[in-house]
């Protein structure tokens, strides 16, 4: 199956030179399969090749992907390390991103210094869907440009579908074919690719919302009311403080950096959970925001508002439609209270 951009169009792929930049910097290539045969005549050289250069390996892939790219390496299997935070298993975007660089660390201390990585393209049951997938599939190119690494990204087109293949394969600066690693012109800018990712209306923001809260003037008073609205639609407590943290840096950051007056809004169907909380601020632009802390790795810094919601809420969009900053939060609830 040939990828194509999301309008349709087909474009020729062009000869690359190698690992766009694979001398210093991120090369970041899909290869589409719809059988073993496909997906392994990618990743097995892609895996030899990094082994005898002395890359550090890692395999991020559900057991059952893992045992069938392994497979015809037999014990040069043993070298190759697995993390599957990597491909969002039970994992937010953000962590995803801190697993990334833990293993770059990694790679610094191994003969070449480099990252080889595997992932497999996921987006059934991992927190936020195929939207949030997309996004880190997106982000990574952008996110980690300059590092020194090599991703090769499984996209299976039996399960992911033609039109989700079409928007992942965009995201992809290279593609694996059978005449080797080529550019693809389908590639869209990060930043840009982002900022028109559709943001869907949660059907619980149709309910009748559980709290609204206009022109709020004191962070304390309006972080008291959500307390109470979250103690009421959370049942499960550890999840309850935890969406409450995130929901006070994110007022915190509309009081700081946006303007008072502050709205909130709170809805929830017993099973999904959706906060809104608005400025009346100059808005704010920056589709990579809160996917990793703004002032790098040193959290003494601060920044950590955002980053801490996507850590802590399934999906944060920002909507700048109007006057101010609206962030929007959601997320699945705890089905039962943890033992």
């Amino acid at each position: 199956m040939r990828a194509t951009a999301e309008d349709g169009a087909a474009h020729a792929p062009s000869p690359a030179r190698g690992w766009a930049g694979s001398a210093a910097g991120l090369g970041h290539a899909a290869v589409l399969y719809e059988s073993p045969d496909v997906l392994l005549a990618a990743t097995t050289p892609f895996i030899e090749e990094g082994l005898r250069a002395g890359d550090l390996v890692v395999l991020a892939a559900t057991p059952e992907l893992a045992k069938v790219i392994t497979g015809p390496l037999g014990e040069r299997a043993g070298s190759i390390e697995s993390d599957t935070r990597i491909c969002l298993q039970d994992t937010r975007v953000p962590d995803a991103f801190i697993a990334l660089r833990e293993a770059l660390r990694r790679a610094e201390g191994r003969g070449s210094g480099r990252l080889r990585l595997i992932g497999q393209g996921l987006c059934d049951d991992i927190p936020g869907g195929a939207r949030e997938w997309l996004r880190y599939e997106i982000a990574g190119s952008a996110l980690l440009a300059g590092a020194p690494m090599s991703v090769l990204c499984a996209l299976d087109t039996t399960v992911l579908g033609e039109r989700l293949v079409a928007q992942a394969v965009a995201a992809h600066p290279q593609l694996s074919t059978a005449d080797g690693t080529v550019d693809n012109r389908s590639f869209r800018e990060p930043g840009s690719y982002l900022r028109s990712l559709p943001v869907p209306r949660e059907p619980v923001e149709d309910l009748a919302p559980l709290l609204a809260v206009d022109g709020a003037t004191v962070l304390a008073e309006l972080r008291g009311r959500l307390r109470a609205g979250l103690g009421a639609a959370v049942p499960d407590a550890d999840q309850r403080e935890d969406l409450l943290l995130a929901v006070a840096e994110v007022m915190a950051n509309a009081f700081r950096h946006g303007r008072p007056p502050v709205s909130a809004r709170l809805w929830s169907d017993g099973r999904r959970l959706v906060c809104t909380v608005s400025d009346s601020g100059r808005g704010y632009d920056d589709p990579l925001a809160g996917l990793q802390p703004a002032h790098g790795e040193d959290l003494a810094h601060g920044g950590m508002g955002l980053w801490l919601a996507r850590k802590l809420w399934d999906s944060v969009d920002l909507l700048s439609a109007g006057p101010g900053l609206t962030v929007r939060l959601s997320t699945e609830l705890v089905r039962a209270p943890r033992s």
